[in-house]
């Protein structure tokens, strides 16, 4: 008698997982019934934007359903984030995530309303873009290695800006010094124009910021470009070294690119995120996606959601101890 009680136990639980299964299936093939909203956790016009509207145009035509694009800016992206942790679990919200956003911001703020790991299921990794290092013509170095001699040779004179206490630029900037044992002093902007403006006026003697605020200068030759933070060369600055080939002690292996990637709320149906992951992989191949990339200076990164949930988590212990090294807070 117990073995026939275990058998129809066995019997239902089979009965009700292969219900279960075919009720996901279900709801996959019906997504997307409505339109999707795409959350970008910054203000328009930047990297984010740019490519979270790269992105939601080719969903949309693919799906012939309407992609909304809404900017949450706030807080390093902390609001937009936030906003879509707390979204229901359907795969109508989704993030336009950033290596601020999922793997700076935890170390940042101490009461951070997501976890990046347990709030979020990955989607696609969709790019990668370089961070360049520049100078004011006026600064004598021409290579990396001269810029690290004046450094230390004037410890804390020369200064550099970035968009803001705990930006990508400003935590680029510090890892670089960790790692070269120099000395810069730092001037926060609030957002990464004004402290472009402020190195073409020669108020700042260097930046290290994504590329496609400095592409237009760097081409003009109102800045000059020592070294890019990706591991190989970019094609839009051929012959500008990557900061790992510039020899300097400390640099081996350097790597400090700025990330982009989708990700929605924990809890959304593997079969959707696999849809998902499946198109934003395709798009990223469209012709249109690529020119976007390429005139903001990225690089295409499909991958796996598995592959991209990984990179967030290595990123964050990464840039966890370049933040308390460098003691950075934020307020």
């Amino acid at each position: 008698m117990t073995h026939g009680f275990t058998r129809r136990r066995a019997c239902l639980a089979a009965a009700a997982g292969a219900l279960w299964s075919a009720a996901r299936a279900a709801v996959a093939q019906a997504y997307p019934g409505r339109p999707p909203h795409l959350i970008v956790p910054f203000t328009p016009g930047g990297s984010s934007d740019v490519l979270g509207r790269a992105i939601g145009q080719e969903l949309g035509r693919a799906w012939n359903q309407a992609v909304v694009i809404e900017n949450v800016p706030g807080a390093g992206g902390s609001v937009g984030a936030e906003k879509v942790a707390r979204a229901a679990a359907d795969g109508y919200t989704l993030l336009m995530g950033h290596v601020g956003t999922l793997a700076i911001n935890p170390s940042l703020y101490p009461r951070l309303g997501y976890d990046p790991l347990r709030s979020f299921a990955p989607v696609a990794w969709v790019a990668r873009v370089p961070n360049v290092l520049v100078v004011h013509a006026s600064v004598p170095a021409r290579t990396l290695a001269e810029l690290v001699a004046l450094a230390k040779a004037s410890p804390g004179r020369l200064a550099y800006g970035s968009g803001g206490n705990g930006s990508a630029a400003h935590i680029t900037m510090e890892y670089l010094k960790l790692q070269t044992g120099t000395s810069f002093l730092h001037i926060p902007y609030r957002g990464t124009a004004p402290s472009v403006n402020d190195l073409l006026a020669g108020q700042l003697q260097l930046l290290f910021t994504g590329a496609p605020a400095l592409l237009p200068h760097i081409k003009a030759g109102t800045m000059r470009a020592l070294a890019v933070s990706s591991p190989r060369r970019i094609a839009l600055l051929p012959d500008v070294p990557t900061v790992a080939e510039s020899g300097v002690a400390g640099t081996k292996g350097f790597e400090a690119d700025q990330w982009y990637g989708v990700v929605a709320p924990a809890g959304t149906p593997a079969d959707i995120v696999s849809m998902l992951n499946q198109q934003i992989n395709r798009s990223l191949d469209s012709a249109e996606v690529k020119a976007r990339l390429a005139a903001e200076g990225a690089e295409a990164t499909p991958a796996t959601p598995q592959a991209f949930g990984q990179l967030i988590a290595s990123e964050i212990k990464r840039w966890e101890r370049v933040v308390k090294a460098a003691r950075i807070t934020v307020g």
